[in-house]
């Protein structure tokens, strides 16, 4: 009996992997050809092959290329979600609070594949553009608009000011300012080879910089009070 199913296992095949795990594999594939051999090799073929799955279930996943890339990028900004799930009981605990969500940040889009993937869009090649709008809408724009709702839903809960809507978008231009500070410079001395990358930078001292600098103690202009030519 135990042999006659043995034989019914064999012939169905591998027991599947669990949805998460197949999706996993599929985004670790494409991570690693599009670091390793470029975005034309980065195939729905070459992808389901690296990932040791058919093409038929990498499609439950991504309809395409694009959509593939679009899986990469996006989850490094959803291992934002956790950190961005918590509102400060009170004004001084944003700070601490937005500090934890900046170190969150650097620690996923500073690592050597999202350096790769930085240094990669900065040369040409065919599709570029393709591939420079999926990393821009899932990944610059998406985490910009994580940010500015963290720091909305502050504001409305009465612990910070935000002076910044004049577009109607509040806290877009602050969340942006704190990024370039945190995010844009050490990608871009990392795209460079001047910096090594999460975690071997540490992101701490910089983030901590960019904080004085927004609570208002890194710096004093004597005698003034207020930005003048507004």
């Amino acid at each position: 009996m135990q042999e006659e199913e043995s034989k019914a296992l064999r012939g169905r095949g591998r027991p599947a992997r669990p949805p998460e795990e197949a999706r996993e594999a599929a985004v670790q594939a494409a991570t690693w050809l599009l670091l390793h051999e470029g975005y034309a090799a980065t195939t729905m073929e070459a992808v389901a092959r690296h990932a040791g799955m058919a093409k038929k279930s990498l499609y439950q996943y991504a309809a395409n290329r694009e959509e593939l890339v679009a899986l990469v990028v996006r989850g490094w900004t959803d291992a934002f979600l956790p950190a961005m799930a918590h509102d400060a009981a009170g004004p001084g605990e944003v700070l601490p609070l937005l500090k934890e969500i900046l170190q969150a940040m650097a620690a996923r889009v500073l690592t050597a594949d999202a350096v790769g993937l930085f240094r990669l869009l900065c040369t040409e090649f065919p599709a570029r553009a393709d591939l420079l709008a999926v990393y821009q809408r899932n990944g610059i724009e998406r985490g910009t608009a994580l940010l500015a709702d963290w720091l909305q839903r502050q504001a409305a809960r009465g612990h910070l000011a935000l002076q910044d809507g004049r577009d109607g978008r509040d806290g877009h231009e602050m969340a942006g300012l704190l990024l370039a500070m945190v995010i844009a410079e050490p990608l871009r001395q990392m795209a460079l080879g001047l910096l090594a990358p999460a975690p071997a930078w540490d992101a701490a001292p910089r983030i901590d910089a960019a904080l004085r600098l927004l609570g208002g103690s890194a710096f004093s202009v004597a005698g003034a009070s207020t930005l003048r030519g507004n």
